[in-house]
């Protein structure tokens, strides 16, 4: 079993009727049948477009976090 990330759904499952995208996590429907096969690398680049499309659809962007960070 290959390691994969944790799926960005947040349980507010709606699909919009003009975008074709769920309103909790942004995915398409093919997006989220497809995000159990993808490798890591592909969910890591879908996660990047996911907070590009939320940033746009709201205007709110994810703030930068600090862990991690060499002091």
């Amino acid at each position: 079993m290959s390691q994969q990330l944790p799926s960005p759904c947040i349980s507010i499952c709606q699909i919009n009727p003009l975008t074709h995208q769920c309103t909790g996590c942004y995915r398409s429907r093919a997006e989220i049948a497809a995000w159990p096969r993808m490798s890591v690398d592909e969910q890591a680049e879908l996660l990047a477009e996911l907070r590009l499309r939320r940033t746009q659809a709201t205007g709110i962007s994810r703030r930068q976090t600090r862990r991690n960070k060499p002091r």
